[in-house]
């Protein structure tokens, strides 16, 4: 049984291949009588869209969506509600070399070893084009996120490619949308990303990354023990993504250096008898629960299996060989990751918010 589907109460399904015809999400649970038209959701797949620049993969998808069911007059029903995008800038031809070899570092070997067969061109489902149905579906949570919780804002950025990294000391939220590497750094450093990244792709060679989202205006007592914790769902959906190797909530691994001292966010009580944090190092989750501060993910995604730099593999019939693999690859996937990332954190805010609703309604604890 293969397991394509994520989520409890919002449930997002998603089908098809890098090089079939068409590819997309059915996603069910979301309530009715939210506003999603395809121009709303083509502005979070605009971002996602590869081609846009020399920075990633020059496969030209328009990657337009189409709502085939589930929103009437241009409000969802409550129904089922399907989304499609067709591929239109397929080059299986280029995929013809390795359809005996397996790519070290790609999922080529595992899927020939589980199911007997695989789709050499481009991957099939374990291709990174799978995502752009992730962001489609989250487009629809977004949706569904600004009716019930209007104030809750969802961003992602880059804070590593390879060696580069940002400089926390100079944040600005405002930069992120202003370079192709989404990072809240200015223009000085984002030409100094880009020119580490040329020159990787000239070497044939491509380079891994790190990225963050943050969910900001979250409300307290979303997740719950011990099974639903909010970080549990947060950190599979982050780990579902193509390519992803690692994900952290707040501090993550590196709690592990820290003191008792150093790691507990002291509270105190605000003006307006809500409870105010020194820190964040738990990443606004506590026992699986929100605690309203920020909700802050961080994973990290490997380098492009597919690179022209020759590697050592075998063939379907064991025989040694080296790959090369052409066609058109991201040198650091991770740059398109950043608005998947918002989209699967979209997704499972929004299940939570649902199933909060429908357990709980109003939190019930009041302090003060």
């Amino acid at each position: 049984m293969s397991l394509n589907s994520f989520g409890h109460l919002f449930r997002v399904t998603t089908w098809g291949e890098s090089h079939g015809p068409a590819l997309g999400a059915t996603v069910d649970g979301c309530p009715p009588n939210v506003p999603v038209t395809p121009e709303m959701l083509q502005v979070w797949l605009d971002k996602r869209r590869p081609g846009q620049n020399k920075n990633t993969t020059q496969r030209n998808e328009p990657d337009a969506v189409k709502i085939l069911s589930g929103v009437f007059e241009g409000k969802t029903t409550g129904t089922p509600i399907q989304l499609m995008i067709e591929n239109t800038d397929q080059r299986s031809r280029d995929y013809g070399e390795i359809s005996q070899t397996f790519r070290p570092g790609h999922a080529d070997i595992t899927y020939h070893q589980k199911y007997g067969n695989r789709d050499y061109r481009g991957g099939g489902r374990s291709s990174a084009r799978e995502t752009a149905a992730r962001v489609a579906a989250g487009g629809v949570a977004r949706a569904a996120i600004k009716t019930l919780v209007p104030g809750l804002e969802i961003k992602g950025y880059m804070t590593r490619m390879g060696e580069m990294g940002i400089d926390r000391s100079t944040f600005d939220w405002d930069a992120i949308d202003q370079n192709d590497f989404w990072i809240p750094n200015g223009a000085a450093t984002a030409q100094t990303w880009e020119e580490y990244l040329q020159a990787l792709r000239k070497a044939h060679d491509s380079v891994g990354a790190e990225i963050e989202v943050v969910a900001r205006g979250l409300p307290a007592g979303l997740g719950a023990p011990i099974y639903g914790k909010l970080d549990t769902d947060l950190a599979a959906a982050m780990m579902s993504i193509n390519a992803v190797k690692g994900v952290e909530i707040g501090e993550g691994m590196a709690a592990a250096r820290l003191k008792g001292t150093e790691n507990a966010d002291e509270i105190f009580l605000g003006d307006d008898g809500q409870p105010v944090y020194s820190s964040n190092h738990a990443g606004g989750i506590l026992g699986g629960i929100s605690t309203g501060q920020d909700v802050v993910v961080r994973f990290a995604v490997k380098p492009t299996s597919s690179i022209l730099s020759p590697r050592k593999s075998i063939r379907i019939d064991g025989s040694a060989t080296e790959v090369i693999t052409k066609g058109r690859h991201d040198p650091c996937v991770g740059i398109r990751a950043v608005p998947v990332a918002e989209a699967m954190m979209a997704c499972v805010v929004l299940d939570h918010l649902l199933l909060h609703r429908g357990q709980i309604g109003e939190n019930q604890g009041r302090i003060g």
